[in-house]
């Protein structure tokens, strides 16, 4: 398809574009990735409308921005490929889930509790309700920008702490707390480090990084000092200034840029039908 075939349409004044005149393919030409890329760097997250895919072409479009990496729940990976999770509420018929319900629906970054985090994750929708309100994501690219010179010289030789888990929740029966893990898969996490402030890799650009959700400590600094700052941080960084929450439909693919983003998956109502495939990609390499 031509690239004079697609239309990208901004979302909100704050970010996101939708992208309509695309059909997903696995031998999608280069020029027409490379356009669906440069959307991403510039709007942080593009929803491609109306698409039809098996797994494999799923795989494929992700495949073009990195490697994939199956999550650590293992158990809700997809039977054609386990790069892709499966997000749902369904319960089979002896009311096993079916997939991952509520994951990660507090304000978080996607694998920066690893040593290679991710650099964007995509969505497909598989089976939502009308007019479904979608992930709710907050631009800490901006949000940097609008941080003041003193805080910006502060925060700029800071590196975090991170560790599977959201902080502000430990509560393993809440539905908010980072999604519980096995004792064989809690054996594969440790603490890992990253830079508060990145650089992105791609565009060069810097933003806040994973304050919320991952990051439990400071290097060098006191806990509670450390916690009191990047408190302080997240909520300056999901302030509802820099956020938006886009609605999402069968058939649409999200995708996101983890660098430059926080984001929040909604609490859904249990008794709706919702659900998703995912997969993550991974950045080049290390932060540090």
């Amino acid at each position: 398809m031509r690239n004079d075939d697609m239309t990208i349409t901004p979302l909100s004044d704050v970010l996101g574009a939708e992208i309509t005149g695309v059909t997903i393919t696995a031998g999608m030409a280069d020029a027409l990735f490379a356009a669906i890329e440069e959307a991403l760097h510039r709007h942080l997250v593009v929803i491609i409308r109306g698409q039809d895919l098996a797994p494999s072409d799923f795989i494929a479009l992700a495949e073009r921005f990195g490697r994939p990496e199956p999550h650590v729940i293992d158990q809700f990976h997809h039977p054609a490929d386990p790069n892709i999770l499966i997000l749902s509420n369904r319960k089979d018929e002896a009311g096993r889930p079916m997939g991952l319900a509520d994951g990660g629906s507090y304000f978080h970054t996607d694998y920066s509790y690893l040593a290679v985090p991710a650099r964007c994750t995509l969505l497909y929708g598989i089976e939502l309700p009308d007019d479904n309100a979608g992930t709710t994501f907050a631009d800490q690219r901006a949000a940097y920008a609008a941080l003041d010179d003193a805080t910006k010289e502060r925060i700029a030789p800071l590196v975090c702490r991170h560790h599977y888990g959201n902080r502000d929740n430990l509560d393993l029966g809440s539905r908010t707390v980072a999604s519980p893990l096995t004792a064989d898969q809690q054996a594969k996490m440790d603490w890992e480090r990253h830079p508060l402030v990145r650089t992105h890799p791609h565009t060069g650009r810097k933003s806040l990084y994973a304050v919320s959700g991952s990051s439990f400590g400071i290097d060098g600094m006191a806990d509670d000092e450390a916690l009191a700052l990047l408190d302080e941080l997240k909520e300056h960084s999901t302030g509802s200034r820099f956020c938006h929450q886009p609605t999402y439909k069968k058939g649409d693919v999200v995708i996101w840029d983890n660098c430059s983003l926080l984001h929040c998956a909604p609490l859904v109502d249990p008794a709706v039908p919702r659900t998703l495939w995912r997969i993550t990609v991974k950045e080049s390499g290390p932060t540090l």
